[in-house]
């Protein structure tokens, strides 16, 4: 990974500054660089690094992937079978990697990471420290990462937007700040006493903050970029963002573990908000896109398929758990399934074709579906999926979590005339008490349909 040899620099220049902090408890870079030689001895040459946000997580990092060792980041909330099954397909642990805190060969495997799983199995990947080379080199530029910012990223460490955020910023030399456990207050008393310039965060996250943010008179002036991902941003989020943290510029990209960084778009302070749609954004730079078919023929702008890359920061492939549909080279254009269509040169995302909801054989996108909804007025959030159906093969069913009042099936579908086409709107509505979420923070469709076939307590259907 090239970040080591910049931590040996970094505690040389500036060996008392916070490289890392994480609830109060941190490592200046001098101390961080002593903990990580320190464990080294102790590292085999295949690490397994499965524990909770601390300031150990991060030594225990470097050491797990100094020289030529590979480390494994497993979530510590997976389920024990899980992560039995994920320990019975790694290699054994060997040892002689070396004990010098040191970068490896740039083209030599250094992580295996995982596609999110808390039941089954998940997917396990693979990627080079080149790989990574370029995508820190590009997202420094793409994001305009200063030596002076103070990077939060509230989320778990082993999370691949939150543990590249901590790898950003060893390579970068800047300081990084992070929560042992998700907290909105937690989290704002750290922006405010700690100095943050840099969020990193989830939709989820950043609605939370702001919102509760505006409510409590939490300061936030001094936050100067939000970077978004793993969801697209809608307008109700973007614009509390915009008020809580009224000097910053927020970032919201497309990326996969697989593909690493993809399309990106910023919406600088005091400029117009254009959050509505799927749009989201350019080709990060050194990444060539383009939208082909399962056959690797390439389709015409506004024309949905499969999106597809060129990039040097690209996975080297699956260790285990690849059906020939995950990753796909078409063309020699690598796709993880997601859908979406160019415009003018502007990406825009439609969802996981494995999402895709088929109803009287037309295909329609719930990430689609859930954008619409989530612009009216009342709704604060919104989730969409099909449900089998006799006439139709699918039906589209949603649920929404109201920001007040009360709201009808009737309202629902007027204010969606503008937005969706008539095949494209939910035939039935629930009102929910609470979006269905991953562990990560993302929208969990699959929970929803396990509500609703379970007549769970969280959900009521509107009459």
């Amino acid at each position: 990974m090239p970040f080591l040899n910049r931590i040996q620099m970094w505690a040389d220049l500036r060996p008392d500054d916070t490289a890392i902090a994480v609830g109060g408890r941190g490592f200046s870079w001098s101390e961080l660089r002593g903990a990580a030689a320190e464990l080294l001895p102790s590292t085999p040459e295949l690490y397994i690094l499965s524990e909770p946000n601390t300031a150990e997580f991060a030594a225990l990092y470097c050491a797990g992937i100094a020289g030529e060792r590979q480390i494994a980041v497993l979530d510590h909330v997976w389920t024990p079978q899980a992560r039995e099954e994920i320990l019975r397909r790694l290699p054994s642990p060997s040892w002689g990697a070396g004990t010098v805190l040191e970068d490896g060969d740039p083209d030599s495997a250094f992580l295996i990471g995982f596609t999110a799983g808390t039941t089954s199995t998940p997917k396990a990947f693979t990627r080079s420290r080149r790989s990574w080379q370029a995508s820190l080199d590009a997202s420094i530029d793409f994001f305009g990462l200063r030596p002076d910012d103070k990077t939060f990223a509230p989320g778990p460490l082993s999370a691949s937007l939150n543990l590249y955020a901590l790898s950003e910023c060893l390579y970068a030399g800047t300081a990084f700040h992070t929560l042992r456990g998700f907290d909105v207050g937690d989290a704002h008393a750290v922006i405010m006493h700690d100095g943050i310039t840099r969020l990193v965060l989830v939709p989820t996250m950043l609605r939370l903050l702001s919102e509760r943010g505006l409510m409590a008179s939490v300061d936030a002036s001094g936050i100067r970029t939000i970077i978004c991902a793993g969801s697209k941003l809608d307008a109700r989020t973007l614009e509390a963002a915009r008020r809580w943290a009224p000097n910053a510029t927020v970032f919201e990209y497309y990326g996969a573990a697989e593909l690493s960084f993809v399309s990106g778009r910023g919406f600088p302070a005091g400029a117009p908000l254009d959050a509505a749609g799927t749009a989201i954004g350019r080709p990060f730079p050194g990444v060539e896109v383009q939208i082909l078919d399962d056959l690797g023929r390439r389709l015409p702008e506004n024309t949905p398929g499969n999106i597809s890359v060129k990039s040097p920061m690209v996975c080297q492939g699956y260790l285990w758990g690849d059906d020939g549909k995950a990753l796909r080279c078409l063309d020699g254009h690598f796709t993880v399934g997601d859908q979406g269509y160019l415009q003018n040169g502007e990406l825009h995302i439609l969802g996981r074709s494995s999402d895709m909801i088929n109803t009287a054989g037309k295909n329609i996108y719930p990430h689609e579906v859930e954008l619409a909804i989530s612009s009216i007025p009342g709704v604060e959030a919104a989730v969409a999926v099909g449900m089998p159906d006799d006439l139709r093969g699918q039906r589209v069913v949603a649920g929404v979590v109201l920001s007040y009042g009360g709201i009808t099936p009737t309202t629902l579908n007027s204010g969606l005339e503008a937005l969706l086409s008539r095949d494209k709107r939910p035939l039935h509505y629930y009102l929910l008490s609470e979006i269905p979420l991953t562990d990560r923070g993302k929208i969990d469709r699959k929970m929803f349909l396990e509500w609703i076939n379970n007549n769970d307590a969280r959900l009521n259907q509107l009459q």
